[in-house]
């Protein structure tokens, strides 16, 4: 049998993240959308482990599987969010704190961006959650100061590639850890 044409490759961007579940999920998203983030529609709440990349799209299939693997080997591990922070004046951005679950994050960050994944970063890794991005110094003030108290928990056993269409990240999949344990689940926000 003789192979078909091969078409062209195609760039697609990718991203892999920890998505926010709900109930804490949709909060902070609109806690986002009330400081008047744009992106706060586009972006759903999430930690990232890679971030915006730009692949060909014949590299999904092994992609997927570098995930996968990724995935089955990783442990389920609670987050704890608790309070503000910013990294300004580097970069205009106010997130909430990952006060528990750090090092959970850390690992699946390095194991996520390695193989066919490994890419340079241009800052060391620091997992946090994004609530204002860009946007006018006296707005990024005011988040800082109004989620110094947020708090909330859940659970993290699962990871999900992202693709960037039509102007919004879209899942493409999820990958389930495969090393699971109790992590003392709960994903309801303080008020």
């Amino acid at each position: 049998m003789t192979p078909g044409p091969e078409r062209p490759a195609r760039a697609v961007a990718l991203g892999v993240a920890v998505e926010i579940p709900e109930p804490v999920g949709s909060e902070l998203r609109e806690i986002r959308e009330r400081f008047g983030d744009p992106q706060a529609r586009s972006i759903p709440a999430h930690i990232t482990l890679l971030p915006p990349t730009t692949v060909d799209d014949v590299l999904l299939p092994e992609i997927e599987q570098h995930l996968r693997t990724v995935a089955a080997g990783a442990e389920a591990f609670r987050v704890r969010l608790a309070g503000s922070g910013s990294f300004r004046p580097v970069s205009p951005v106010v997130f909430v704190v990952i006060a528990e679950g750090i090092a959970g994050c850390e690992r699946l960050e390095n194991r996520v961006r390695s193989g066919v994944l490994a890419r340079p970063v241009h800052f060391a890794y620091h997992p946090h959650v994004t609530v204002a991005h860009d946007l006018a110094p006296d707005v990024l003030d005011q988040a800082a100061k109004e989620l110094a108290g947020y708090s909330a928990a859940f659970a993290v056993d699962h990871f999900t590639l992202y693709q960037h269409q039509d102007g919004s990240w879209v899942p493409r999949n999820e990958f389930e850890l495969g090393a699971k344990r109790d992590p003392q689940e709960g994903s309801t926000p303080s008020p």
